[in-house]
């Protein structure tokens, strides 16, 4: 219970943070908001069974190089991006890469999406579930075999035993999805 309403604490801490007023009436919109969010998403924000150990002891071991990564990953996007818009670069392999998704988990596939798209230049555009694969827009598609090696060093940093990657068969390239 107290895990909770420290929780939703935090989430209007973050909602004021992000207005960047303090008012009462701020602050207690966003604590309705707040509260309104954690119950519906109590599920996901408050599992029942606490992580296993092992998960927890490979997080705090991977951590740093995962932030370590996370932050070349952005200082190079930024650089990339910024010599495409100051005209250095030509804009010459702009397009979409089909990563496989393998036998990684969809909370694994969806903070490795978001770790993809924080990156200045790359951005989630699907995940196909059926067929197991998603599709990352990224503004030099040159090399989407690299790509492909990134993500799946972000799905070992991420997950605990459950990083299988799986090999796609070699497809004929459609339109860009590499």
């Amino acid at each position: 219970m107290m895990f909770r309403f420290l929780a939703v604490l935090c989430l209007t801490a973050v909602f004021a943070l992000t207005l960047g007023d303090f008012a009462l009436q701020n602050l207690a919109l966003g604590l309705g908001m707040s509260a309104v969010l954690a119950g519906l998403y109590r599920d996901t924000l408050f599992p029942r069974s606490p992580p296993r150990s092992e998960f927890v002891l490979h997080i705090i071991i991977n951590l740093p190089k995962l932030l370590a990564m996370l932050s070349w990953d952005i200082l190079k996007g930024t650089w990339l991006v910024t010599t495409f818009v100051l005209g250095i670069r030509k804009l010459d392999h702009p397009g979409i890469v089909r990563i496989p998704l393998g036998n990684h988990s969809p909370p694994g596939v969806g903070v490795v999406g978001l770790f993809i798209t924080m990156s200045p230049g790359s951005f989630l555009v699907d995940i196909i579930w059926d067929e197991r694969y998603m599709l990352v827009h990224t503004i030099d598609a040159s090399d989407p075999d690299q790509l492909r090696r990134d993500v799946e060093r972000y799905y070992k940093l991420w997950e605990y035993g459950t990083h299988i990657p799986m090999i796609m068969p070699d497809s004929p390239d459609h339109g860009g999805v590499g």
